[in-house]
């Protein structure tokens, strides 16, 4: 008998159909009695994703688990810190000096390899504080330091490692000095792009974006688009057009919270724990 060699070709394809067997489609559907009342398109967005492996239970635990250490360990670092905040990985959050004040329903994801730092370093008695506005998103490895007077106002977005001063924290000639400082103020609605630097004294307006690795060291007017270094305006916004803001997605927050932890509920529902604790063994 002749020995006919296996087919490579059809072993691969037999392997990569296995693999894809592993990743699953959840359609994100809830049923929704308030669909006009709250922008929820974003919670029925068909899209495919890699499996979580945890039983409903254990992440309903570990979701818990990060508002506890947001209460004991975060809040009394904090002037003042509004209602719903949803802290991810809240003991990679550094805070350092006072006063530093969050708004309503924000959002801070921080990460082990990219902390937020939020720091006040006072140039003079009674100088030096951070305010961040309701809906704001602040983005792994943000840090932002204060020796006057930073302001983030409502429903801005701080995308990963963005760096935002107000102080120059070294004189040009006196290197033992702290330098020069001046507020800084970021307007409604701005969205600061992945590694941007905001410098001391800029004003960055309404609804304005700030491009990915810009170096913003003059003030940006409101609904433009700035990028570069030194940034300049690229584009302008269209005025006709609406903006959506992230307070629209927390316009009823209670259901939002409901729709998730259902939409949770559901995709996890077949998970076991013998199975999570089989794939944190062999993942493979």
């Amino acid at each position: 008998m002749r020995f006919k060699p296996p087919n490579c070709k059809r072993l691969q394809g037999a392997a990569d159909a296995r693999r894809r067997t592993r990743r699953r489609t959840f359609v994100l559907q809830v049923p929704d009695n308030k669909a006009d009342a709250v922008p929820c398109d974003r919670l029925r967005r068909e899209s495919t994703v890699t499996r979580d492996h945890r039983p409903y239970f254990i992440k309903k635990s570990y979701l818990n688990f990060q508002e506890f250490y947001t209460r004991r360990y975060v809040r009394p670092r904090l002037v003042s810190l509004g209602r719903g905040p949803h802290f991810i990985k809240p003991w990679h959050v550094e805070i350092f000096g006072t006063p530093v004040k969050i708004g309503n329903y924000a959002t801070v994801i921080a990460a082990p390899d990219s902390k937020i730092r939020l720091a006040v370093w006072p140039q003079a008695p009674g100088s030096g504080s951070i305010s961040i506005g309701d809906h704001c998103l602040i983005c792994p490895g943000v840090r932002i330091g204060s020796a006057r007077k930073i302001v983030i106002d409502d429903n801005c977005m701080l995308a990963g490692r963005v760096y935002v001063t107000d102080c120059d924290w070294h004189g040009l000639y006196d290197r033992l000095a702290m330098g020069r400082s001046e507020t800084v103020r970021i307007g409604p609605n701005a969205w600061i792009g992945d590694s941007a630097i905001i410098c001391k004294g800029v004003k960055i307006g309404e609804n304005s974006i700030v491009g990915a690795g810009a170096v913003v060291v003059e003030d940006v007017p409101s609904n433009t688009v700035a990028a570069g270094n030194p940034a300049r305006v690229v584009k302008e916004l269209d005025p006709l057009r609406p903006i959506t803001t992230r307070a629209q997605w927390y316009a009823d927050p209670q259901d939002l919270f409901e729709r998730i932890h259902r939409l949770d509920r559901a995709n996890l529902s077949q998970n076991s724990l013998l199975n999570w604790l089989r794939h944190l063994l062999f993942p493979s």
